[in-house]
């Protein structure tokens, strides 16, 4: 309770007012007041004005690595004691032997888009020699990639073997080995978000737009947590395809089963991440740790959500994991 008052306090809100809220409603009626602020504009303005948006609104991740296909580079950024991601190093590479987008295996070009870190494997493990001492397993294809029909497997960074080699790769980024144990030293895994395109990577993202998706963002939970099935199906792109092959008809029936349950819910959002989508104009990529519980059931792990942004800065979900 304590927390509750304080947050509300910050938010510029008369602790007396709180005090006659629960006194004549109770704790749920100022726990829906708070959820409504979340869905605000002026909240996250004030979140994002100190905030790093370099990369976008990231909270989960302290590195990131940013592969530029045109210039075979492999840049690394990390936060500093400033919270801020600042330039570290790059590293020459190796990508795919042909330029464009990775749509299949085999195809020998390497994937433009958001990855996570999933493995590291090293000698130790049993790598073989042709990747040098260490290799990162990249978590290709994510769900925008199942989502357009992509395929293949087996995307890492990794090393060289002492052997001649081609100057390209089948698909993978390939760093020399000092490079590769560099990186090792320098990197989290699990803290660390890797973004390939076929140029620069998109830096200073406006905070603008940024409050507007997070906000937005918000909305749905609201509308998801207090069963406004209208609400909560509004931002969903007519152009939806749940990860698993759900179409957005049988996602409608699906959730308005659910809604009509009426049950009371908890959901709870942390280590957010908005990103942009490498080559895309208006696509992001949002993720969380979302913990999910009601009556009859509980979730708690990650949560992938792709959005387009319209012109109006709506945002629509076109798939979701």
């Amino acid at each position: 309770m304590k927390l509750l008052l304080l947050i509300f306090i910050s938010l510029n809100i008369f602790a007396s007012d709180i005090l006659t809220s629960y006194r004549v409603n109770g704790i749920e009626q100022i726990e829906r007041e708070m959820d409504i602020e979340l869905t605000k504009r002026e909240y996250w303005d004030r979140v994002l004005s100190d905030k790093d948006t370099t990369f976008g609104y990231i909270e989960a991740y302290s590195n990131v690595l940013a592969c530029d296909k045109s210039t075979s580079t492999l840049h690394l950024y990390s936060l500093d004691e400033n919270k801020s991601f600042n330039f570290k190093k790059t590293y020459d590479a190796f990508t795919g032997k042909l330029k464009g987008d990775k749509v299949k295996e085999g195809d020998l070009k390497t994937p433009i888009g958001i990855y996570q870190i999933t493995q590291k494997l090293s000698r130790e493990t049993e790598l073989d020699p042709f990747y040098g001492p260490l290799a990162f397993v990249t978590s290709y294809p994510n769900i925008y990639d199942s989502y357009r029909g992509k395929n293949g497997s087996g995307i890492w960074i990794h090393g060289l073997p002492s052997q001649d080699r081609d100057e390209f790769t089948r698909g993978c980024i390939a760093i020399n080995n000092s490079s590769i144990e560099c990186l090792d030293r320098n990197i989290d895994i699990e803290k660390t978000i890797l973004i390939i395109d076929e140029e620069n990577i998109k830096q200073n993202i406006s905070k603008d737009l940024l409050s507007s998706i997070l906000s937005q963002l918000y909305s749905w939970r609201y509308s998801w947590k207090y069963d406004d099935i209208v609400g909560y199906l509004s931002f969903y792109s007519p152009e939806f395809v749940r990860s698993d092959g759900m179409s957005l008809e049988e996602f409608k029936k699906y959730k308005t089963r659910v809604f009509k349950k009426i049950e009371r819910k908890t959901i709870i959002f942390n280590d957010i991440n908005v990103v942009p989508y490498p080559n895309t104009s208006n696509i992001y990529q949002v993720n969380f740790k979302e913990f999910y519980k009601s009556d009859t059931f509980q979730f708690s792990g990650d949560k992938t959500l792709i959005i387009e942004v319209d012109e109006d800065n709506k945002i629509n979900i076109l798939t979701e994991k």
